[in-house]
């Protein structure tokens, strides 16, 4: 396949139409969009299967949506989209091929890299995944003193954490009984020693998640969960206790765990990306094997749609546009992501890492200084919780926020009306982000009052409202539908690293600090190091020496 050619997207035509369609169209008032236009939900709106996207409570036209569109073509996204189905190594800074979507492919799925398919290992690797799963949920893998496996602790950091996590909280209610699954990222030794509270050697096993089998904050929980572990067990205990999902053999049995016991994956896929690999053996190990499919089946149905559908009928192609239309040019900076599901609370770090570890670029994929805004920083929090916390802001600060809103149609734990009280809450904040309250309405409100009370309550009570959002409402939350609901937002970061020119699937960045770290942590050890830091890193070290010298 042709490779694009190289251009300087924000020197084109379209770029330039964009900008000044914003600044024709930026003090439209969404509320007055709507009443000019009874037919807007339907215009702008989208389902697939359980999955309904409402966009229609944006700062857009029928005319945006064109522009945007052009957009696309113009920075060859069906291109970008085909290369990397085709397995072609787009993640250019690495020359490797991006391939997530060959984890949750299944037989007779044609991917490939560098000419070789790819489909027979990853169904291999899902096999023994589903044995191992099987056997530990039956009772049948058994402990150094004869007794099942009862805890399953998962040591993981970035995306070998944040996805197996928020996938097993969110999918609890299809959970087995007797699992008590546990995760631990942080270096900080609080995080491994609350969670191995209240349990027994003997019943918990511990799967070590790390590509390269050398992470340092892993492999340090590694090192410290194999010593809580040998303090009641014998050295031999390690093979049963131990699990690894990387790609160095070598590594792995110099810990003292089973290769029998590793679990494959490939550098064609990213971190962030794989929770559908060997990375979410835990979630398999909760859910099971059947309900594990599901959630790949869900993903792959996302994928299809991604793929096939043209862009004005494309979920994750719409969503990206949209974001691009805030970021870049109207420069809101920030994208907030309110789940409406206590399990999905941990949905909005886990698109932190996908989204701006991806996206939060300067250069482009050939090096080029970009000179535009790219990736948002992306935060938010559960809802109705976030409500009570920063809507305050949303309402009546002075920034623009387009935010996500996700909420399920039917919960598992339907308490009296408490489900309906969120759905209402999650309708009624996109409601009101939207219209705003204007002043109008206020003077109403406050009929009555005094002049100098008047005066001072009306500027309080205004809501300027026209603050974009997005809801996606799922019939409930199941394998299936977290399956598309993470594959939709894949795509979605994808598309946005096309537009921007970005390779998304490089993270230079995460790298430095991690360099300066194994630099200063015998430095920190060693009070007679000499420092060659600046000024400010070399007191804090000294700092740190002395209170560690008095303690």
């Amino acid at each position: 396949m042709t490779q694009p050619r190289h251009y300087d997207l924000n020197h084109t035509s379209i770029w330039a139409k964009l900008h000044q369609h914003q600044r024709a169209t930026r003090h439209m008032h969404m509320r007055e969009l709507f009443a000019a236009d009874p037919q807007r939900f339907q215009r702008f709106s989208l389902s697939l299967g359980p999955l309904l996207m409402d966009y229609s409570k944006h700062r857009i036209t029928e005319r945006t949506l064109e522009l945007l569109f052009e957009l696309a073509d113009a920075a060859h996204l069906k291109d970008w989209r085909q290369r990397m189905r085709a397995g072609e190594a787009i993640n250019v800074s690495e020359k490797r091929a991006v391939l997530h979507m060959a984890l949750r492919g299944q037989a007779g799925d044609d991917f490939q890299v560098d000419g070789q398919p790819v489909m027979a290992q990853v169904l291999a690797v899902r096999a023994r995944m589903a044995a191992f799963a099987e056997q530990v949920r039956s009772g049948a893998w058994l402990g150094f003193d004869g007794r099942p496996i009862r805890a399953v602790v998962n040591l993981g950091i970035g995306g070998s954490d944040l996805g197996p996590l928020l996938a097993c909280r969110a999918l609890r209610p299809y959970a087995a009984a007797q699992l008590d699954m546990r995760f631990v990222a942080n270096l900080d030794g609080q995080h491994l020693a609350q969670a191995l509270e209240g349990l027994e050697p003997a019943t918990t096993l511990f799967i070590v998640a790390s590509k390269s089998f050398t992470t340092p904050e892993t492999l340090m929980n590694a090192e410290a969960a194999r010593a809580w572990l040998l303090a009641a067990a014998p050295a031999e205990a390690v093979a049963r206790h131990f699990v690894a999902i990387s790609s160095q053999t070598e590594r792995v049995r110099a810990f003292g765990i089973d290769p029998a016991n590793m679990f494959e994956f490939w550098d064609w896929v990213g971190g962030r990306y794989s929770v559908w690999s060997a990375i979410g053996l835990s979630v398999m190990l909760s859910i099971g094997p059947a309900a594990f499919e599901d959630f790949l089946a869900g993903a792959r149905r996302m994928d299809a749609h991604f793929l096939e559908a043209p862009f004005a009928q494309n979920i994750p192609v719409i969503l990206a546009l949209l974001g691009v239309w805030y970021n870049t040019f109207y420069r809101a900076h920030t994208h907030a992501i309110m789940p409406y599901d206590q399990g999905l609370a941990r949905l909005p770090a886990y698109l932190q890492q996908l989204d701006m570890e991806s996206n939060g670029k300067r250069v482009g994929r050939y090096g080029e200084t970009l000179d535009f805004d790219t990736g948002p920083v992306i935060w938010g929090e559960v809802g109705v919780n976030s409500q009570h916390a920063f809507f305050q802001l949303l309402h009546q600060g002075t920034r623009l926020v387009p935010c996500d809103f996700i909420v399920p149609m039917r919960s598992h734990y339907p308490l009296d009306r408490h489900h309906e009280a969120l759905v209402a809450n999650c309708f009624a904040q996109t409601e009101a982000l939207m219209r705003g309250k204007t002043e109008a309405e206020v003077l109403g409100e406050l009929a009555g009052l005094d002049g100098d009370t008047l005066d001072m309550l009306l500027p309080q009570k205004l809501f300027p409202g026209n603050q974009p959002s997005t809801t996606l409402a799922l019939d409930a939350i199941t394998p299936h539908t977290l399956g598309m609901l993470l594959a939709m937002y894949e795509h979605k970061v994808f598309v946005q690293g096309v537009i921007w020119g970005i390779n998304s699937f490089d993270q230079w960045g995460v790298e430095y600090g991690k360099q300066l770290a194994r630099q200063i942590q015998p430095e920190l050890a060693d009070a007679s190091a000499a420092l060659a830091h600046d000024a400010s890193t070399n007191a804090l070290i000294a700092h740190y020496r002395a209170r560690k010298a008095q303690s």
